[in-house]
């Protein structure tokens, strides 16, 4: 079920190489750069440049901005990701990318990703969270200096030579079930009042991810789960998660009905069965996350058909 899951994950998806073993060679950006067949993306906050379901690319000449990230490879083409700022705006990269394309516009990521191809999509999945991490880190977390790209993006050094490298941070989310098979949702403190989702939450350091699973849900409910197990896992560079997905099990002798919502992160928690997710997700009663997110798979899973609720968290385009 993980494999096929997997390839249904909107964020998961990827068909280019990203030719890590280029990135030390010190003429490569420079090499990339000046060849006819390299591919800038743009990154404007969360948003590429978007025409008919696809990234419209631009040629680097006319490209201005200061930061360049290789991002790797295909048979026909390189692609080199850059930022919007002072030396190149997002109007400037809108005005390039319209003389072929008039309807490009910048779109975000969480809106456009399950539409895109599985280039497009791992492209813009990998670029928006490599930009996140050059716009956090200016400076060496170290020694407080500035710091610079290098290896084609993949490394930031400061004046001294000392290196930092991208992180990512680890989350769970699991889907909970009930003796009785029912699927456990919570409303976020940050969210509207009929927005569900599963619970999920960081891992720890030291933490293995099956105890980050139990431990979360008890934080977040109150109720004891078992036996979690690994489903599958997506990028969410929002901004530099891993979401890994699981499944759990309510504990032997544990009621169900003892919810205890932790009042900071999750304010309500509610079992569904089957047929009350179908029923309130056509009438909008309750808002389920969106086919951009690993949590919309899980509950598919566990439903046994697609839910046929539009994204309702980010607005239609």
């Amino acid at each position: 079920m993980s494999h096929e899951l997997r390839r249904r994950l909107a964020l998961s998806r990827n068909s280019h190489d990203r030719d890590a073993v280029r990135r030390g060679d010190a003429t490569l950006m420079e090499a990339v750069w000046h060849d006819a067949d390299t591919h800038v993306l743009v990154i404007h906050q969360s948003a590429t440049l978007i025409a008919d379901d696809a990234i419209v690319m631009l040629a680097a000449p006319g490209v201005t901005a200061t930061e360049r990230l290789y991002l790797g490879r295909t048979d026909q083409a390189q692609f080199v990701a850059v930022m919007t700022d002072a030396a190149f705006s997002a109007d400037e990269a809108l005005a390039l990318a319209q003389q072929n394309n008039p309807s490009a516009e910048w779109l975000d990521l969480r809106l456009v990703g399950p539409s895109l191809s599985d280039r497009d999509s791992g492209l813009f999945t990998q670029a928006l969270a490599l930009v996140n991490w050059h716009r956090s880190h200016p400076f060496a977390p170290q020694s407080g200096q500035p710091s610079r790209s290098d290896v084609g993006g993949w490394v930031r050094i400061d004046e001294s030579g000392a290196q930092v490298f991208p992180r990512t941070d680890s989350a769970i989310i699991v889907l909970v079930t009930d003796a009785d098979d029912r699927l456990l949702l919570g409303n976020n403190a940050l969210w509207e009042k009929d927005r569900f989702s599963l619970l999920a939450g960081y891992v720890e350091p030291g933490e293995s991810l099956e105890d980050a699973v139990v431990r979360e849900v008890y934080e977040e409910c109150g109720l004891r789960v078992v036996d979690p197990v690994y489903i599958a896992s997506q990028p969410w560079p929002f901004p530099a998660s891993l979401m890994l997905g699981f499944r759990a099990s309510l504990a032997p002798g544990e009621n169900a009905d003892n919810l205890i919502a932790d009042g900071e992160e999750i304010l309500t928690l509610r079992w569904f069965t089957r047929e009350q997710i179908i029923a309130e997700s056509e009438a909008d009663t309750i808002k389920l996350p969106g086919p951009v997110s690993i949590a919309r798979h899980l509950i598919e899973e566990w439903l046994g058909q697609p839910l046929s609720q539009e994204d309702t968290w980010l607005g239609k385009r």
